[in-house]
């Protein structure tokens, strides 16, 4: 099993690349974006609570995320690998993940860096409100999320370099030769 965890800046790719990876390697994403999105989109009582700290830029509490994702989890227990996208941002989520996966005698197997600077970041991130209709992509959410990105989840990367998973990536240029750089670092990982 391949569990992979993608981390950048909000704007910095990880969707686009976490949809190359699916295809490359067959396997599992779970965005714990995403799945607030349709909460939201879907009104329910945990959209309604997510969509107060989505709209102010913030992180949700550890322990709502920790649950949603323990669900889909246990859901997805059989996959080929599962690509972490949006997840962990903290230190406490990192150690909740490791120890639902090692319930599964399961790890992260590698964690992915999206390294883009900070200017374009919030470029792509107006572009993409402006396509999508995004309406935590506008300059002040956008600046608030990348504070709360700095502060609170680049722990991550001491985190994970620790645990000698870190990979850093270089998250400009071609979306293919980003694409490149990934398949590299993960061919090792797969037997």
């Amino acid at each position: 099993m391949l569990n992979i965890v993608i981390f950048g800046a909000p704007g910095s790719g990880k969707g686009t690349q976490s949809e190359l990876i699916i295809k490359e390697f067959g396997l599992e994403h779970i965005s714990t974006g995403d799945l607030l999105r349709v909460e939201i989109k879907n009104k329910t009582e945990l959209g309604k609570i997510a969509g107060q700290y989505i709209d102010k830029g913030q992180l949700l509490p550890d322990d709502l995320i920790i649950d949603i994702l323990a669900n889909v989890l246990e859901e997805k227990k059989n996959a080929k690998g599962i690509i972490f996208d949006g997840y962990p941002r903290t230190i406490p989520q990192a150690e909740a993940l490791k120890k639902m996966l090692n319930k599964h005698n399961k790890d992260v197997n590698v964690m992915l860096n999206l390294e883009v600077e900070e200017e374009e970041l919030i470029n792509r991130l107006i572009a993409r409100g402006l396509i999508q209709g995004r309406s935590d992509d506008n300059r002040e959410t956008i600046q608030s999320r990348l504070d709360v990105y700095h502060s609170q989840t680049t722990p991550l990367v001491e985190y994970y370099t620790k645990e000698g998973k870190h990979h850093a990536i270089k998250g400009t240029g071609s979306i293919e030769s980003i694409f490149e750089q990934i398949k590299t670092i993960l061919a090792k990982h797969v037997g």
